[in-house]
């Protein structure tokens, strides 16, 4: 083992490498302290940025996944890391000029993955790249972008709902996002905002992508389908949501409001595993290596 670890350069992971990395990443966060402790009050604030209390779960999750890969990063101090932090401490600060909240977010995320990269070396890129770009979700959505999709996605929700509730003969009349049942008007923006949807399946579709093995194609695929996925889940979730505040008092509408938002999450998993079935089903090449038929 120490001859492999004097050819190589390297060593094995000793507990003083987790203690220099949680210390660089704690000065590196708190050096930037104010800008994440705005970026949560915001995702408090806002339903359209809780899925920013996922993505460090997510990034854990696969991390997880992957531990086995541990053995070949081995951590070794990498110049690369200070030029990284430099570089996201520049972008944060231009961000803050110029008043563009994406770039000063962006560059204190950058900043903690210098500290990263300081202690453990570029390997961690290569072999938990899909835990490193899942970070991105702690970033807010920008009020431009999310108006972009969230309106339309909105208009398509209400419309959707109410053909389904014609369908089963539910008294239900929509003028643009507002649905009005029993005399009660229920807006689509408030009950079932979309943009939370697509921010929230768009990472779950991520982890899912990276947690069970697929080919390249099929990652993009379902990727390219979160959005749908959205607007079927934002359905799903929408015509129960309306019922209950036509039929049932505010507090117990309130409160399915709440918690359905979180079970849509695991209804879209499944539609997520419905698709691998289909795709199997239609047998497909979707694993990443050949399977012996013997």
């Amino acid at each position: 083992m120490l001859h492999s670890e004097a050819m190589t350069g390297r060593r094995g992971w000793r507990f003083w490498d987790g203690v220099a990395v949680s210390g660089l990443v704690a000065l590196a966060i708190f050096a930037t302290q104010g800008v994440w402790i705005e970026i949560f009050r915001f995702a408090i604030r806002s339903e359209e940025q809780s899925h920013i209390f996922l993505a460090l779960p997510a990034a854990a999750i696969l991390v997880w996944a992957r531990r086995s890969r541990l053995r070949l990063c081995k951590p070794r101090p990498w110049l690369g890391g200070p030029v990284i932090l430099c570089l996201g401490w520049a972008l944060a600060a231009f961000g803050y000029a110029a008043a563009y909240d994406l770039f000063r977010d962006l560059g204190v995320l950058i900043i903690a993955l210098g500290a990263v990269l300081s202690v453990i070396g570029p390997d961690a890129i290569r072999h938990f790249a899909p835990a490193f770009g899942v970070l991105v979700f702690l970033m807010p959505i920008p009020g431009r972008i999310r108006q972009q999709i969230s309106i339309p996605l909105q208009e398509a929700t209400a419309a959707s709902t109410k053909w389904f509730l014609d369908l089963f003969a539910v008294p239900v009349s929509q003028a643009g996002n507002v649905l009005a049942i029993n005399e009660i008007e229920v807006a689509v923006a408030e009950a079932c905002n979309g943009m939370r949807m697509v921010a929230a399946l768009a990472l779950v579709s991520y982890v899912f992508v990276f947690l069970v093995p697929m080919r390249a194609w099929v990652r993009v695929l379902i990727l390219a389908l979160s959005p749908l996925l959205a607007l079927i889940a934002n359905i799903i979730r929408l015509v129960p949501t309306v019922l209950m505040y036509g039929y049932t008092d505010v507090n117990t509408a309130d409160l399915f409001h709440d918690w359905s938002g979180w079970l849509m999450l695991l209804v879209a998993w499944g539609m997520l595993m419905g698709i691998m079935g289909i795709l199997r089903w239609l047998e497909l090449p979707i694993t990443p290596y050949a399977v012996s038929e013997d």
